[in-house]
C-alpha cells in the first residue's frame, strides 16, 4: 500500500485536507504536488482498499477525497460508498472523461483531469460543483511537448530538481506504457489499448505534457475491435507515442539539465 503525506513546511495546520485516491503513479504524484505547493495538506493512496482502510484506522481525517473515477478493483459508486461508511469528508470524482451516471449522482462534484486547482478551490468553497472542460490544446496536432504556462506555474511553485523530477517520472512511465501497448496492440486487445490510453492522457495533461496527453487521449478512443486501417491507425499512435516521449526528453534535457 502507497500512503503518504505531503506535507509542506509552511502550510498552516488549519489548511484542508485531502485524500487522494489515484492507482496511477504519474498523476498521483503530479496532482499531489501541486495541491500540496498550493496550501493544502495531502494524503494519498494507491487503489480503493488502501483507501479504506486508512480510514477505517483512522490513520487520516481529510476534509475532501478526490478520487479517481476509473481504477481497478473497488472503485466508482462502491469504493464511494464504503468511504463514506468511515468519513464525512466531501468526496469529489475526478476524471478524464465524464463518469457513469451512479458515480456522479454518488459524488459531492466531479471535475474534469487535468485538474485545475482555481476549480477545486471554488468547489471547496461552495461554488461551482461542475466540471471542468479539458484545455483546448489537447486537442491540437500542433501542441508543445509541454506547456509553457504549466511549467512556468511549476517552476515558480518548487526547485528546478524538482520540476525535474516530474518530468523525468513522466518520462520513464511513458516508457513502460508503450511497452505495455506494444502488448496489447500484438494481443488485439483493444480494452487494454483504451486503458493505457485513459492512463496517459490523465497523468500527462496534469503535468502540461501536452502531445502525449493527445495521444493518449486518441488511443483511449481507439476502437475495442482493430483490424485493417484501424491498426494501421493504432500503430500510427504508438509511434506518435514514441515520438513525443522523446521529444520531452530533448526538451527535458535542454530546459532542465541534470
Amino acid at each position: 500500500m502507497h500512503t503518504r503525506a505531503m506535507v509542506d513546511l509552511g502550510v498552516r495546520r488549519d489548511k484542508l485536507s485531502v485524500l487522494l485516491i489515484d492507482d496511477d503513479l504519474v498523476s498521483r504524484e503530479v496532482t499531489a504536488t501541486v495541491l500540496t505547493m498550493n496550501g493544502y495538506i495531502i494524503y494519498t493512496a494507491d487503489s480503493g482498499p488502501a483507501a479504506v482502510e486508512m480510514l477505517a484506522a483512522g490513520d487520516v481525517t481529510p476534509d475532501v477525497i478526490l478520487m479517481d473515477a476509473q481504477m481497478p478493483g473497488l472503485s466508482g459508486a462502491a469504493l464511494i460508498a464504503e468511504v463514506r461508511a468511515s468519513s464525512r469528508a466531501r468526496v469529489v470524482v475526478v476524471s478524464g472523461s465524464n463518469p457513469p451516471a451512479e458515480v456522479s449522482a454518488a459524488a459531492d462534484g466531479f471535475l474534469l483531469k487535468p485538474l485545475d486547482v482555481e476549480a477545486l478551490r471554488k468547489f471547496l468553497e461552495g461554488q461551482s460543483a461542475g466540471p471542468v472542460p479539458v484545455a483546448a490544446l489537447l486537442a491540437d496536432p500542433d501542441a508543445p511537448a509541454i506547456s509553457p504556462e504549466t511549467l512556468a506555474q511549476l517552476r515558480h511553485m518548487m526547485p528546478e530538481v524538482g520540476v525535474r523530477e516530474i518530468y523525468g517520472a513522466i518520462v520513464a512511465d511513458l516508457i513502460k506504457r508503450t511497452q505495455a501497448l506494444e502488448a496489447a496492440i500484438a494481443a488485439g486487445d483493444g480494452a487494454e489499448v483504451r486503458r493505457i490510453g485513459h492512463a496517459i492522457k490523465g497523468g500527462c495533461a496534469m503535468a502540461g505534457v501536452l502531445q502525449a496527453a493527445r495521444v493518449g487521449a486518441l488511443l483511449e478512443a481507439a476502437p475495442l475491435d482493430f483490424i485493417g486501417n484501424q491498426s494501421d491507425n493504432i500503430t500510427r499512435l504508438l509511434n506518435d507515442l514514441r515520438s513525443a516521449t522523446s521529444i520531452l526528453q530533448r526538451m527535458l534535457d535542454a530546459e532542465l539539465p541534470a
